[in-house]
């Protein structure tokens, strides 16, 4: 929903009605992920996609019906490939798509909820996309972090249930359908609730001001993170230099990361990537980076003599054998990189990799599925 809520708040508040399709789960190679939405206007607009173009016109449908009718509906594409073909999923994956209809009184909520993703707060929205008991459709349940919950999906005990589990969904930034039983118990089922968790973007922080940097950057916001280039040389750490980052600092690497780690700003989703490859800046951020309990991915710039001569001052400096390992270096994967463009397109493919467990192989090489397990 992320993508058009700026599109759905302006209809919100003003007064319109707008059909929301979102998925709300996948199965095989389903091209869009859990919370991609698509909006049917009040002017007859399509915003958004829920499949990349495949099955857009039987939830555009779906969303003017529901709007008319004020009944949700959650809907599958793709049972069998036949039928993803007749619709239009000709890759074959399924789509569970949740579609309703949105205005001021059906979902009162939004205008505080998109305050809180403007403002990077973290919140998490749930749902109940089905339920054998039609009151409960389609409620909904606004949980913050150490804020008492708005809404209710039905019972206190449901919304317990799910007041926990959207909190680890918001630690992790996933969005997810979680399934209980009809009155929120963890091991039953008949109900499942949809959670969009608005987390603040995943931090990717690039050391070392330099024309690589840029590019990563650039590669690093368009995949939805939030940059910081930090840089302990004013003359090059400037604003202008990186204008695709969310912010450029002026400090040495190893203070810097320790202070936002210190401050709770680094986690499991953060991304780091050290470019400088020089050892007065890398060696000491390095420490700092490889003894993080939690992030994402470490990669360090340079060539295999650089590498080696940096695990030598790493081991010198008292970074063990198993924290070594968390290390990526040479930085990315092997594409044959050349530019800096180039580069930063082989360091983001080693990030998504290693996010997805992805091999990096050819596709076309690979037998089987394209992805390595079903996303649900």
């Amino acid at each position: 929903m992320r993508d058009v809520l700026p599109e759905l708040l302006a209809w919100w508040r003003a007064g319109e009605t707008v059909g929301v399709g979102t998925v709300v789960a996948t199965f095989r190679s389903a091209p869009r992920p859990p919370g991609a939405s698509m909006l049917v206007g009040p002017d007859g607009t399509a915003v958004g996609s829920v499949s990349g173009g495949c099955v857009e016109g039987a939830v555009y449908d779906l969303g003017e019906s529901v709007v008319g009718s004020g009944t949700p509906v959650l809907e599958r594409y793709g049972v069998s490939d036949d039928d993803a073909f007749a619709v239009g999923l000709t890759c074959g994956g399924i789509l569970d798509v949740y579609v309703e209809k949105v205005n001021r009184e059906t979902f009162p909520e939004l205008g505080e909820i998109a305050a809180d993703v403007e403002a990077g707060r973290p919140v998490a929205l749930a749902t109940v996309s089905e339920h054998p008991a039609p009151a409960w459709l389609g409620r909904r349940l606004v949980v913050r972090p150490d804020e008492p919950t708005t809404g209710s999906l039905g019972s206190a005990r449901a919304d317990d249930a799910v007041h926990d589990d959207a909190l680890g969904l918001l630690a992790h930034g996933s969005n997810a359908t979680l399934t209980y039983g009809p009155d929120g118990e963890r091991r039953g089922e008949g109900m499942r609730v949809f959670v969009w968790a608005f987390a603040p973007k995943p931090r990717m922080l690039v050391f070392g001001a330099i024309d690589f940097a840029a590019a990563v950057a650039k590669v690093g916001s368009f995949l939805g993170y939030h940059v910081t280039v930090c840089d302990a040389r004013p003359v090059f750490a400037t604003n202008s230099r990186f204008p695709d980052a969310d912010e450029v600092v002026v400090d040495w690497p190893h203070r810097y990361l320790t202070a936002e780690a210190e401050a709770g700003r680094v986690d499991g989703r953060t991304v780091i990537t050290v470019l400088t490859h020089d050892p007065k800046f890398d060696v000491p951020l390095l420490e700092v980076a490889l003894r993080l309990p939690e992030v994402a991915y470490v990669g360090a710039m340079g060539s295999r003599r650089t590498h080696e001569d940096r695990l030598a001052r790493l081991r010198e400096a008292g970074v063990d054998e198993k924290e070594i390992p968390r290390l990526s270096s040479p930085i990315g994967l092997d594409l044959g990189a050349r530019t800096p463009e180039e580069t930063a397109i082989s360091i983001a493919a080693e990030i998504v990799a290693g996010r997805w467990g992805g091999t990096g192989e050819r596709l076309r090489d690979r037998v089987g599925s394209i992805h390595s397990e079903d996303l649900q």
